[in-house]
C-alpha cells in the first residue's frame, strides 16, 4: 500500500460526492437545454431605431 491509498470510508465519500455533483450538473444541463424557445424579437432594436443625438451637430 502506498502513502495515498484510500480506505473504504474515503472511497465512499469520494463516490458519493462525485456522483452527487455529476447528477446535479446533469439535472441543470437537462433543465436548461430543454427549455422552450423564447420569442425575443420585441426586445431587439435595430441600430437605426436608436436616437443617440450625436449626428445632428457633430463638431
Amino acid at each position: 500500500m502506498g502513502q495515498y491509498d484510500l480506505n473504504p470510508a474515503g472511497w465512499t465519500v469520494m463516490i458519493v460526492s462525485l456522483s452527487s455533483v455529476l447528477c446535479l450538473v446533469s439535472y441543470c444541463l437537462i433543465r436548461v437545454l430543454t427549455l422552450p424557445p423564447v420569442d425575443v424579437t420585441e426586445h431587439l432594436k435595430a441600430p437605426l431605431d436608436i436616437d443617440t443625438r450625436d449626428t445632428q451637430d457633430a463638431d
